[in-house]
């Protein structure tokens, strides 16, 4: 039920939800809200563990009582708003390689405040995705979460040092150990890196305009598709999108034909349009993903 909200949440993200706003205590305090809503009442308790007490986990509020995590104590309640504002203040508007390195740190620095009583691994790991989607432009074909889940040990333990106190004066210049830190940075960088490596290897990305080929190829010869089908598909592929105007030219034929065209590419629901007057762009249908990115979508 967990990682169904939590999917959800990244659909929502996927849309906007979070841009602009992904360490902002606002854009944090909301994605908490989200996916503690998603789940049923008695997911959102917690126990003391010194005194047994049932606290109820609120979305989308700072936590009001004391946590701790294995060995790590949370920052006192009353100082939660204070480093919030901090971590605001130290994440956001960053340029754009700052925001790459910073999304580790601010990775970290999120589960060390521990703002809510429950639900902050979850929130951490959205935001990084947020983070690294906004910065990077992912297109939301990978996510950090699938590669720290399946190194998690290692994610764990990394997590604990970044809490050691600074080893010595060369130890960076704050309370906590800057070495630990830029280890996990790089266990980090290492990890989103595997993840765009493992997805390329599913996707064949250098392929999808040969196997898009052969599909138009063959849907043309049954008569399925009107003949230039596959141009308007190569031009997609270059460009990302289409403009109505354009397609004309690229094929060398009237408007009336283009239209024709087009329409018969939507109608297999090959291409989409948000309006009458967008530009067009690649669907990717389920009904040929088997075909496009047989990878991801092996044959049944």
């Amino acid at each position: 039920m967990e990682a169904k909200a939590h999917i959800t949440v990244q659909e929502w993200i996927d849309h906007g939800g979070l841009d602009g706003r992904a360490t902002t205590n606002d854009g944090l305090l909301e994605t908490h809200r989200r996916f503690c809503e998603l789940l049923p009442d008695e997911m959102l308790w917690v126990e003391n563990p010194d005194t047994g007490e049932r606290l109820q986990v609120l979305p989308g509020e700072l936590r009001e009582h004391d946590a701790q995590v294995g060995r790590h104590i949370g920052i006192s309640p009353g100082s939660i708003p204070r480093f919030m504002g901090r971590f605001e203040r130290g994440y956001s508007g960053l340029g754009k390689l700052d925001s790459i390195l910073a999304t580790a740190a601010a990775h970290h620095r999120l589960l060390y405040i521990h703002p809510f009583l429950d639900g902050n691994g979850r929130v951490a790991r959205l935001m990084s995705y947020a983070m690294l989607r906004q910065t990077l432009g992912t297109g939301d074909v990978w996510s950090i979460a699938r590669g720290l889940a399946r190194n998690v040990e290692s994610y764990k333990a990394h997590l604990n040092n970044c809490d050691l106190p600074k080893r010595n004066d060369l130890d960076g210049r704050g309370t906590l150990s800057e070495e630990s830190l830029a280890e996990f940075e790089k266990f980090f960088l290492n990890t989103c890196i595997d993840q765009v490596d493992f997805m390329e290897e599913l996707m064949q990305p250098r392929k999808l305009r040969a196997r898009a080929k052969v599909w138009c190829d063959e849907e043309i010869a049954s008569g399925d598709l009107p003949t230039k089908s596959d141009r308007v598909i190569g031009a997609l592929l270059d460009r990302g999108e289409l403009n109505r105007a354009e397609v004309s030219d690229i094929l060398g034929v009237s408007d009336r034909s283009s239209q024709r065209i087009t329409r018969a590419l939507l109608d297999k629901g090959v291409i989409k349009s948000r309006s009458t007057r967008s530009p067009f762009e690649l669907a990717f249908p389920a009904a040929i993903a088997a075909r496009w990115l047989p990878g991801l979508f092996p044959e049944r």
